[in-house]
């Protein structure tokens, strides 16, 4: 089969084999709300804000990962549809600081989602990490979307310096064992900054701006040259050898 032919929303689309219903709605020009999708990672349908309504389907479907069929019937903002969106919304708003978060934040007005509906819920609750010169990370606005994580192993870097730990509500992104950045296999790339929607991962110098404090110099990564006072440079790494 050459090619695939199914409606969404009234629209008939007609899209090669393997096409999920969310590339196969934008083919169309409609847009499906994402949160934890990237294109450049695997789709792993976590955050549900994706979801859309399938003929003969008996729960909603998750548009960022599931492949169109012949003849599907697809509806992306039936009010089944949205009010799925918005508990999720809801929820999420509930337990997460997402005051660095615009996308969601925008996405929360579009679906109406009460941030004070479910108040009295637990928050998360985490402590603040700022234990190396590039970055910090602030897990009280982490949502869990497994962005960092994917940029950091199999998707981009291949370094694993990054994982997740702890289970249900508690669950959060760690390094491995739970060590300081500078002790685990983090090379400093900056695609887990880069990936993370929601400023639980931010650059250390951006925080520092952002809340007025003093900037630290930033040191030069190993192998790195820095200028002496005479004008001469030195390198860094083969310094620190012979010392």
């Amino acid at each position: 089969m050459d090619t695939i032919t199914l409606t969404i929303d009234g629209q008939t689309a007609t899209v090669p084999p393997g096409t999920t219903i969310r590339a196969a709605a934008a083919s169309l020009g409609i847009t499906v709300p994402t949160v934890c999708y990237h294109p450049h990672f695997t789709a792993n349908s976590l955050c549900r804000v994706c979801v859309v309504e399938v003929e003969r389907s008996r729960v909603l479907v998750t548009a960022c990962s599931r492949p169109v069929e012949p003849g599907m019937v697809v509806q992306t903002h039936s009010p089944r549809v949205r009010e799925a969106r918005r508990t999720v919304l809801e929820l999420v708003a509930s337990a997460v600081d997402l005051s660095q978060a615009p996308a969601l934040q925008a996405l929360c007005a579009e679906y109406g989602a009460d941030a004070g509906r479910y108040a009295g819920g637990e928050k998360r609750a985490f402590p603040f990490y700022d234990d190396n010169a590039l970055y910090v990370r602030d897990y009280n606005k982490c949502i869990l979307c497994w962005r960092c994580v994917q940029a950091c192993g199999a998707d981009v870097q291949y370094t694993f310096a990054l994982t997740l730990t702890g289970r249900g509500f508690h669950t959060r992104v760690n390094t491995f064992e739970n060590v300081p950045i500078p002790e685990s296999t983090c090379v400093y790339c900056g695609n887990c900054v880069a990936a993370c929607p929601t400023g639980a991962l931010k650059g250390k110098r951006e925080y520092q701006i952002e809340n007025g404090l003093p900037l630290d110099p930033m040191p030069p990564g190993p192998g790195k040259r820095r200028r002496r006072s005479d004008g001469g440079q030195i390198d860094l790494l083969q310094s620190r050898e012979r010392a």
